[in-house]
């Protein structure tokens, strides 16, 4: 069955352990630094720019989106608009004091003119480390996708009497 971001009914999105993204982590700092250097380059290689050619490249890569927190008493709810991404295309990890929202689209083009075939290979990906305003009880939270916003609900950790 496939899960597409319109449907009308939430879809579950994999909670993960954080280990699981340190790999994913790791190729999109590559990445990124590999960018930050090409723009260092294009900019005639003039010293001084590092934070502001890493930003650039950064946000060439992982472009930001909307991310909202609302906290009670006893949960944490973090929604997060994530244009673009199924359910399946998502992860999340949790620790006692932070969320990681991960995701990565893969998309194959073909064209056909004539004899000549063009291809492209597309790979969206988004990231986002929060660091959370309370501590959450990672085995009980649940994360869900309906319309394009990614849910995730975070109950606090219970505080003893």
């Amino acid at each position: 069955m496939a899960v597409t971001q319109t449907a009308l009914e939430p879809s579950q999105v994999k909670i993960v352990e954080p280990r699981a993204l340190l790999d994913r982590f790791n190729k999109l700092s590559e990445q990124i630094s590999r960018r930050a250097y090409e723009i260092f380059e294009q900019r005639g290689k003039t010293f001084g720019h590092d934070l502001e050619d890493w930003f650039e490249a950064e946000s060439q890569i992982l472009p930001p989106f909307q991310l909202r927190i609302k906290e009670t008493n006893d949960a944490l709810t973090v929604e997060a608009e994530t244009p673009e991404f199924s359910a399946k295309e998502l992860e999340v990890s949790l620790e006692p004091w932070r969320l990681t929202i991960s995701g990565k689209k893969e998309a194959k083009e073909e064209q056909q003119k004539g004899e000549t075939i063009y291809q492209e290979q597309r790979t969206n990906e988004l990231l986002r480390v929060i660091d959370l305003p309370a501590e959450i009880d990672s085995a009980k939270a649940t994360a869900t996708l309906k319309n394009r916003l990614l849910e995730i609900n975070l109950p606090k950790v219970a505080k003893a009497a």
